[in-house]
């Protein structure tokens, strides 16, 4: 199936998306050019853009948008979402409706699982590696960000906890063996612009915030952030199921 216009259109603009986003999709179409037919599940990914132009079949898994919190931070899915999705999409096979802490999707079907900043909003945190671990296929790969907990205070109203990249590790080897923490993207003024919206009707806005970017993603690739606590603004981790 040939890209749709709105995924042309995303990738042209992929030098200036947030540096989280560009260096999840460096990983993931890595790991898809690895696997012939790749099947990813991304777990809250809501819309998935990171997953765009990635070869393969993507599974989109999440909660229903039902709560006033998740109205409010835009969390979940609802029916808008699954239809906007399709219509948009031509790698997203499933829209699914699932929570991962008890999942019914069945044993070692995926390639690889992404969940980017999800973890953090899961009480059952151990129940969901569980279960990432138990859809996985053997030799498949867990790649997940969230908060970096040493040095981002978690001020967000549907955030369990912030890990410290300690305790993300510990939460991980728990289940898998392999198993890799990183600190990811630099903090300050080009981040706080990159996060803005970009809007149509405010060109002069939307290219600063599409600048900021940019500059935040050089910032972010010298190979020195990914050990460096203080300053940082996520982790990111690998994770591989033997």
């Amino acid at each position: 199936m040939g890209w749709t216009g709105f995924e042309l259109a995303y990738l042209a603009v992929e030098p200036f998306m947030m540096p989280l986003h560009r260096e999840v999709r460096r990983r993931l179409l890595r790991l898809a050019a690895s696997t012939r037919s790749a099947r990813i599940l991304d777990v809250g990914g809501r819309k998935s853009h990171y997953t765009v132009g990635v070869p393969g079949q993507v599974t989109i898994s999440d909660l229903p948008r039902e709560t006033a919190v998740q109205k409010a931070l835009r969390l979940g899915i609802d029916q808008d979402v699954i239809r906007q999705t399709r219509a948009r999409r031509s790698n997203v096979c499933e829209i699914v409706l699932d929570d991962m802490t008890r999942s019914g999707l069945q044993n070692s079907i995926f390639d690889c699982v992404v969940a980017v900043e999800v973890l953090e909003h899961v009480t059952e945190d151990e129940r969901f590696v569980n279960e990432v671990f138990r859809v996985l296929k053997p030799g498949g790969t867990f790649l997940m960000t969230t908060p970096n907990g040493d040095a981002v205070k978690n001020s967000n109203p549907d955030h369990k906890r912030h890990y410290t990249r300690e305790q993300l590790g510990a939460l991980l080897r728990s289940t898998f063996c392999d198993v890799e923490v990183e600190y990811a993207v630099v903090g300050g003024r080009f981040r706080r612009l990159g996060l803005r919206p970009w809007m149509a009707r405010r060109p002069l806005y939307t290219a600063a915030g599409m600048l900021s970017n940019a500059i935040n993603s050089i910032q972010s690739s010298r190979h020195a952030v990914k050990h460096q606590a203080s300053g940082t603004r996520h982790l990111l981790a690998t994770a591989r199921k033997p």
